[in-house]
């Protein structure tokens, strides 16, 4: 079995699942549909081409959550184009959250040529990805490259990648890991089914959450502002 795994880090990051009307929220964790969606920018996969994302979304997905990050609500105010000629306009007011320096480790495994085909596309990609809103670009190289073994196994057996001021405080015995699972678990509406921008379809998968040791870690600072030019 053959398993690809990304690291997702940025200043901030947004998994949005169920969001709905003005209020955008996201979950704590990366979902199944932003991360095939960011290897379909990678890999210039139109919106309605859903035979590709289909092949997709049967790769298992799994995550490990390295470094929580902490949950951010931003108020948002938008207004019509007029505006900025009258001065007039409604104001379109929406909650919008975001994770603001967390760290996820994100597997996929299934078919290993479509694996090397994302792999590939992440190094070069042709459409620009992000972490699940245009404005949460990662902060470094998504890829970490391919492992020969199974997907729980690859995510236990990854070396923490958590920041070392977040490690010193910290120091958990496990990592919380959530991965797909064929038995009658906890649901997701996270499996897409289609990208299209008129009809967008999300169908459910069954997830199981369990933890894992690591007894390595990554040596990184992980300032997550180094993409910018700034610093911790």
């Amino acid at each position: 079995m053959t398993t690809l795994l990304l690291r997702l880090a940025a200043p901030l990051q947004s998994w949005g699942a169920e969001s709905k009307f003005t209020r955008r929220m996201s979950r704590r964790e990366p979902t199944k549909s932003g991360v095939i969606g960011l290897c379909a920018c990678a890999m210039g996969i139109r919106r309605d081409d859903d035979g590709v994302i289909a092949e997709l979304a049967a790769l298992r997905f799994g995550v490990r959550i390295d470094q929580p990050g902490t949950l951010l609500r931003d108020y948002h105010v938008a207004h019509k184009e007029e505006f900025w000629t009258t001065g007039k306009s409604d104001p379109f007011v929406s909650e919008r959250y975001y994770l603001a320096d967390a760290v996820f480790l994100a597997g996929l495994s299934g078919d290993p040529a479509l694996l090397r085909v994302i792999d590939a596309a992440l190094a070069a990609p042709k459409l620009p990805y992000y972490l699940g809103r245009r404005s949460c670009p990662p902060s470094e190289q998504l890829s970490l490259g391919l492992r020969e073994t199974e997907l729980k196994a690859a995510l236990c057996e990854e070396p923490w990648l958590a920041s070392e001021w977040y490690r010193r405080r910290n120091r958990p015995a496990s990592l919380e890991i959530v991965c797909d699972t064929e038995e009658k678990n906890r649901i997701a509406r996270d499996l897409p089914l289609s990208f299209h921008a008129s009809n967008r379809r999300y169908g459910l998968r069954f997830t199981e959450r369990t933890k894992c040791s690591v007894m390595q870690f990554v040596e990184t600072a992980h300032d997550p502002f180094a993409a910018i030019g700034g610093d911790l």
